[in-house]
Parts: C-alpha cells; structure tokens; sequence
C-alpha cells in the first residue's frame, strides 16, 4: 500500500461518477462535504427502508467514524431540503467507503497498490469487461492488473485505462484488513496530533 498526501486528495475529481438523480444529488452535496474536509465517494438511491439515499463519504485522510457520519447528515440534510431534489419521503444514510472499499479516484488505486480489486468496464478490454485481480502499478492513464485467475490462453497482466472504467472495488482479504486498520489509525494519530498543535497555538496567543 503507498500513502497519499492530504493535500494530493483534496480537489482530485472521481473517474467513475453517478448518472441521473444519483449525479443530481451528488452535484448539490459534493461543495458542502468539500467545504468540511471531505471527499465524496459514491451516492447511490435505493429501495431499502422504503427509499433510502445512501451517501459514503470519507475525510481527505481517509478516515470516517461514526461522529463524521452525524455531522455530514446534519450538513447536508437543510441543503438537500431546500433544492428538493427527491420529490418522495427518504431516508438519508452516512456511511464511510468501509474496508472492501468503491475505487473511485486515481489516488485509491495508488493508495491501495498491492491489493486485490474487482472490476468493470464500459468497453471491452482485452477480450473481456470483468477482472479481478492485483494492484501491481499505477500511471496518469490507468493501471495495471495481475489477474489471479487468468483463462487458459490470457495473459496474467493486463492494463486497464481508467477511462473505460465503470466499477471497481476492493476484495476482501487478511492482508487488506491488516493494512486498513493501520492506515486508519496512522492516520487518526496524525490528526489528532496536529489539533493539539494548533490548540497549543491557540493557548499561546
């Protein structure tokens, strides 16, 4: 796994983005999570609980715990009321991108080098749409899997341009778990560490 900077994550678009009332919603909430630190990942409607708008979301850093969930919900929610973009009663879901996370930024492929994705693409790439497979590097165009169960006849590597990609997620592993949590909590110390930097700051003014 390779470490992103904040700085590096802070504006960087998402390659793969919503269609129809999905991108509406995400083009009204995406300034607000920006203007707060965060970086949206994924807003998907659904037909759980009735209708459920489910919006995942995570802090430049990566990380997202569960007093995150509640102040985005509560950022977000008097914004979505007043553009009214959903004409039928919802219920709005916070949630961090999880372990087995959506790829959805060049940033997460470099991030996450090493590890085991699944994927789709829009357009055939070397005789297929579906992959899955490792990590092994990552360029400005796209990036480069080793396919862990190769057809008989394929190569083990192919490289897949990020602008046919339709989904990518990461695949569940010791290793990947191992990894996440120790991100997360470098991560958390980071932030923690530099509060109390600018509390001292603030104390000695």
């Amino acid at each position: 796994m390779s470490d992103t900077t904040t700085a590096e994550n802070t504006n960087e678009p998402r390659l793969i983005t919503e269609t129809g009332l999905d991108r509406r919603v995400a083009d009204i909430i995406e300034p607000v999570l920006v203007d707060m630190g965060f970086r949206l990942v994924r807003v998907r409607m659904s037909g759980q609980n009735g209708l459920t708008l489910q919006v995942m979301t995570e802090r430049n850093d990566g990380t997202m715990t569960v007093e995150d969930c509640e102040e985005v919900s509560k950022a977000i929610s008097p914004v979505l009321d007043v553009e009214d973009p959903i004409d039928k009663a919802y219920h709005l879901e916070v949630s961090s991108p999880g372990i087995d996370r959506p790829m959805v930024r060049r940033s997460d492929f470099i991030r996450w080098q090493g590890h085991l994705v699944k994927c789709e693409t829009s357009v055939m790439v070397d005789g297929r749409k579906r992959f899955r497979g490792k990590i092994v590097s990552v360029d400005e165009d796209g990036f480069r899997l080793e396919r862990d169960q190769p057809a008989y006849g394929e190569e083990a590597a192919v490289a897949i341009p990020f602008t046919a990609l339709s989904e990518a997620r990461l695949i569940l592993t010791d290793e990947l778990i191992r990894d996440a949590l120790t991100a997360d909590k470098k991560a958390k110390a980071a932030r923690a560490a530099n509060e109390n930097f600018e509390d001292e700051d603030t104390d000695n003014e």
